[in-house]
């Protein structure tokens, strides 16, 4: 977890015990308050000392137990201010992984230019109905989180139609090994690979492959998302983060400009392609 995240969770929970000493009712101890919830003991203490992140409703219940239900709004603010930028996965998907889906789409139509790089997998907006239903399947499994894989593939497919949208570019990386990688079925990747085929054509977007034996100029780890030099989306294990500082995302365009430097293009990325075609068939 970041310093600055902890440091604003923590401070979220010194406003709370705040609330609880100078509740106009009378001082309430940690006991009570956990008490008239039907919480845990040692949940009022982690909250209020940031070893856990409370959820709007834990923060509704608190104000209305301490009598000052008028400051839920500035709790909410702080809480969602730093939520907006660690996004935890298990919070994000409590409600399934259609609206997680829909919110990044917002983003997109926000956007006029999109820089993405992916190193393993094909990236979401490039992905095929059933491509998307094996990831989500297996994301699901992970993160034991609702499964709503089929709604989720739809909001997915939504999104691809802004790649038909002529105002709008992508200019999109991805790595050699994201062709090979079966995590969907031999033919589902077959599937896939012809539509990254049908995807070079496209005038929107800017496709290039990193391929196994090109130099490289810096390591390509994990994936990220550029939207129009506001906002950055990396996926970790744990969480989604947003970064929005101006030097963090100059920092990330200089690594895909760094990373674009090894791709190939037009007829050479179809080559590569058409290789890991050869492979899949060969199998």
């Amino acid at each position: 977890m970041s310093t600055d995240y902890q440091k604003a969770r923590e401070a979220l929970g010194v406003r709370l015990r705040e609330l609880r000493l100078s509740a106009p009712g009378g001082r309430l101890t940690g006991t009570q308050l956990a008490e008239q919830h039907g919480w845990p003991k040692s949940k009022v203490s982690k909250l209020e000392n940031g070893r856990q992140t409370a959820t709007p409703e834990d923060l509704k219940l608190w104000t209305e137990a301490t009598g000052q239900p008028e400051v839920y709004d500035e709790l909410l603010a702080r809480l969602r201010g730093f939520e907006s930028h660690i996004r935890s996965w298990r919070r994000q998907l409590a409600a399934g992984h259609q609206p997680v889906q829909e919110t990044i789409t917002s983003e997109y139509q926000r956007s006029s230019i999109v820089h993405g790089f992916e190193s393993v997998t094909v990236p979401g907006i490039l992905q095929t109905a059933e491509y998307a239903r094996s990831i989500f399947m297996r994301y699901a499994e992970l993160q034991r989180s609702k499964r709503d894989t089929e709604e989720a593939v739809r909001a997915r497919m939504r999104r691809e139609e802004l790649l038909y949208d002529s105002h709008r570019r992508f200019r999109i990386l991805i790595g050699q090994a994201a062709l090979h990688s079966l995590i969907c079925p031999p033919s589902v990747l077959l599937g896939q690979l012809d539509r990254l085929s049908g995807i070079l054509g496209m005038d929107t977007v800017y496709l290039g492959v990193i391929p196994f034996g090109a130099s490289l100029k810096l390591p390509p780890t994990g994936g990220f998302w550029i939207h129009d030099e506001r906002l950055v989306t990396v996926e970790t294990w744990h969480a989604e983060l947003w970064v929005d500082d101006s030097d963090s995302i100059a920092t990330y365009l200089r690594v895909w400009k760094t990373l674009q430097e090894s791709a190939v293009y037009g007829a050479d990325a179809q080559n590569v392609i058409n290789a890991a075609l050869r492979a899949l068939n060969s199998r």
